[in-house]
């Protein structure tokens, strides 16, 4: 894979990589539904699928136009037609009506698709815009040759056209990911940035409508060897985190071993949801994330431990290890979770056997407060606190108490005076 680390890893290692592989690509494989390689819309769609996420139409005067008179504005056969909405009156004109096609239905809207089409190829951009503000309802209904279209109109001589293209590419790609599938991976690695931007805009809709077909977007992105793409690419794991799968974490796995550090932070920023959700694959992760030489990467790793069950002997290896490792930030953390690792006596005897080495004043300063025993070498009142409160006396045994002469809780009573006892006289 292009743009990764050349490092040499043992055969353990290798193994362990392997089996992540195979555990994301077999054991829990995506779970793919059959869509038209047109439209992108699913085939058969039963009760147990997701539907397609529906296009969302900007509101406008537009939308009350009446549907019989849409198309008459559309093609130019009136001029004007006036509308209230809003408690306003407006007076649509044809590029309204060409908007308004976005909301004809039935056999209306089949008419409508034709002049849509038209619409597109008309020799005022301004059209063309128009245009292109309906294509994502209109092809709902009826998709064909729209995307064609789309894919021409992002390359128009005229810069306005081709911003509203980008714009209905990044709409309409959460909707139809099979119809624009070529389009987007190439708008995604285009030379001007605006256009990148929208394309990675609709990829990221795309994350949540269609995580297992981002996935494939994002897998091809991180094998880029432009650095920006691979940075964009990790950036988007996040999204498809909690949907994606397998291919998520498998995606992962791999820009974490990427040669950019960025690239490497981008993907270690998802260990931590990871562990709240799949603890073995985050432990084979983190596992390699803490070797990392970038301290962000190492703590992120750290902090998906501290998630993680540290009854697990491969997370407490980590973290007994990164107590001794070269970055303090990484030893600090991990000397912050031994509470949960050991009991008193034993935590006690591993921070003094580390207070050895230790320089870091931070550090020393949290193994001095755990070898610290309050019990033995505290305050009598720091003593005093583990003592265990005497239990109440039952008010019977008071009485009987003190009718012998004692007092519960305390010395026995002196007896009465002789001189207390003599008569007294008046």
């Amino acid at each position: 894979m292009k743009g990764l680390i050349v490092v040499e890893k043992s055969l353990s290692e290798k193994r362990r990589v392997h089996d992540l592989r195979h555990f994301a690509r077999g054991e829990m494989s995506r779970d793919y539904i059959a869509r038209d390689p047109r439209t992108g819309r699913p085939i058969n769609v039963g009760s147990g699928h997701r539907k397609a996420k529906r296009s969302e139409v900007k509101e406008g005067p537009w939308m009350v136009i009446p549907q019989q008179a849409v198309i008459p504005l559309a093609t130019g056969q009136i001029e004007s037609y006036r509308v209230g909405w809003k408690e306003k009156d407006y007076h649509m004109t044809r590029l309204d009506g060409i908007k308004a096609l976005s909301v004809l239905s039935g056999v209306l809207a089949h008419d409508g698709h034709a002049i849509l089409i038209d619409s597109l190829m008309h020799s005022d951009p301004e059209v063309r815009i128009a245009g292109l503000f309906s294509l994502p309802s209109v092809a709902e209904t009826c998709p064909d040759e729209l995307f064609d279209h789309l894919s021409v109109l992002l390359d128009d001589n005229v810069a306005s056209v081709r911003k509203a293209a980008s714009d209905c590419l990044k709409n309409v790609v959460p909707i139809f990911p099979s119809a624009t599938e070529s389009t987007l991976a190439f708008e995604l690695r285009h030379q001007i940035k605006g256009r990148r931007d929208a394309a990675f805009s609709g990829l990221g809709g795309l994350c949540r409508t269609w995580p297992e077909v981002a996935c494939d977007h994002i897998d091809e992105l991180l094998q880029e060897e432009n650095l920006e793409l691979r940075r964009k690419a990790a950036g988007l794991l996040r999204k498809v985190l909690s949907k994606g799968g397998a291919a998520a974490w498998d995606l992962i796995g791999w820009a974490l071993n990427d040669m950019d550090v960025e690239t490497r932070r981008q993907a270690s920023s998802c260990l931590v949801p990871l562990a709240h959700r799949e603890q073995r694959i985050a432990t084979i992760l983190a596992e390699r994330a803490i070797l990392d030489s970038d301290s962000k990467v190492m703590l992120a790793a750290i902090r998906c431990i501290e998630v993680l069950d540290t009854d697990n002997g491969r997370a407490r290896d980590l973290v007994l290890s990164g107590c001794t490792h070269k970055d303090a930030n990484v030893r600090l953390a991990c000397v912050k979770i031994l509470p949960r690792l050991m009991g008193d006596e034993i935590l006690r005897n591993h921070c003094d056997s580390l207070l050895r080495d230790e320089k870091d004043e931070r550090i020393r300063s949290e193994l001095l407060q755990m070898t610290f025993d309050a019990q033995i070498e505290g305050t009598e009142a720091q003593k005093n606190a583990y003592l265990a409160p005497s239990p109440n006396v039952p008010q019977i045994d008071r009485e009987i108490a003190e009718s012998q002469g004692k007092t519960v809780g305390l010395e026995d009573l002196e007896p009465p005076s002789k001189d207390e006892d003599k008569p007294r006289h008046g």
